[in-house]
């Protein structure tokens, strides 16, 4: 049977294995928000390199419109060109920015798992020095 102090010690032990706990799951879910935003911004980099494409393909004096509101209003080609490039680059950067933070929160959440692993051995060696676990 564990003494008083024992599981006392267990009792904190066990905390501060949860609350570790939340914050690997924190993390976790921090990492799958990230990849998600990154899955949509590769969708519109592949939607806004069609439009390029398209784009392309136009003589100079070919009409082109876009959608203001429920409004088709005529655009001039070039100034469409430009604008799609500007999104394009914007969000090759954004991707870019996801990256990194998705790398960094990977680190973290990979020191975290160390963290876990050492606190559930502690807490485990401490179980059998209070006779729980044999």
């Amino acid at each position: 049977m564990a003494s008083k102090t024992q599981q006392q010690t267990l009792q904190a032990q066990e905390k501060v294995l949860q609350d570790e706990i939340a914050k690997f799951r924190a993390l976790q879910k921090d990492i799958q928000k990230c990849v998600a935003s990154k899955n949509q911004l590769d969708a519109q980099l592949i939607e806004n390199k069609n439009v390029k494409d398209e784009l392309d393909r136009l003589e100079d004096d070919a009409a082109v419109y876009k959608m203001v509101g429920p409004v088709l209003v005529q655009q001039d080609t070039a100034e469409a060109k430009q604008t799609v490039q500007k999104r394009l680059d914007y969000i090759t950067k954004e991707k870019e920015r996801y990256d990194g933070t998705i790398k960094e929160l990977e680190q973290k959440q990979q020191a975290q798992a160390g963290k876990l692993s050492q606190l559930q051995q502690e807490y485990q060696q401490s179980l059998v020095k209070a006779g729980a676990i044999r």
